[in-house]
């Protein structure tokens, strides 16, 4: 899928995220916040500004999210987004409203509504990981002008095709058509296996911290 549908999916499909933000201890807060819209490269939602959640989101206005999808793990999707957010005001709320009707039996009047602020978060990356595929199915995509980079392990130069991290791989993922062996990115599972048994010390760690 592209950036686009992913953004669709959340917002469609999965629609409630749990949102994370920064307390002014630096401590994690987390809330239930409904992606309300997209326009394909960034998302929509709406926050009362009497809420902690609306202090948070002005002092510090970066999230992460975590929407997930199915009846049980071995059929679960997960959407992961973290990510700039901007306060728009009333800019596009009546537009919310007209798109998610349920919020008019929560905000019945236009007095009820002004207390109601849009945010969009307008930058960032994300991730999808669905358990429901045999190998499990793992991607990366980034919006709103996000800069993409490598996450996860891979397999440099010092592999020496001694074939023990492929034995070890509970995915099956690891292309051993040439040497180095290969991670095939988009079904790992990040468990670390192939970087603890690798007896070259060929598996790196890369991790995104932007």
């Amino acid at each position: 899928m592209e950036t686009k549908d992913y953004l669709d999916y959340l917002v469609r499909v999965i629609h409630t995220a749990i949102v994370a933000t920064v307390d002014e201890e630096g401590l994690p807060v987390t809330a239930a916040i409904d992606m309300m819209d997209t326009d394909g490269d960034s998302l929509y939602f709406m926050t009362a500004k009497g809420k902690s959640l609306y202090d948070r989101l002005k002092k510090r206005p970066f999230l992460a999210l975590t929407g997930l999808w199915g009846d049980n793990t071995m059929t679960r999707k997960a959407l992961s987004i973290r990510g700039k957010v901007r306060e728009l005001g009333e800019e596009k709320r009546s537009d919310l409203f007209r798109k998610n009707r349920y919020m008019w039996e929560i905000y019945p009047t236009e007095i009820s509504q002004k207390a109601l602020s849009v945010f969009q978060i307008y930058e960032g990356r994300g991730e999808w990981f669905d358990l429901s595929k045999k190998p499990v199915e793992r991607d990366s995509f980034t919006f709103g002008g996000g800069k993409k980079e490598e996450d996860g392990y891979f397999i440099t130069d010092r592999c020496v095709g001694c074939g023990k991290c492929v034995d070890a791989y509970p995915q099956h993922c690891i292309f051993t058509g040439k040497i180095p062996f290969r991670i095939v990115q988009e079904h790992c599972l990040r468990c670390g296996n192939c970087r603890a048994l690798c007896p070259a010390g060929a598996v790196e760690r890369r991790c995104f911290h932007g």
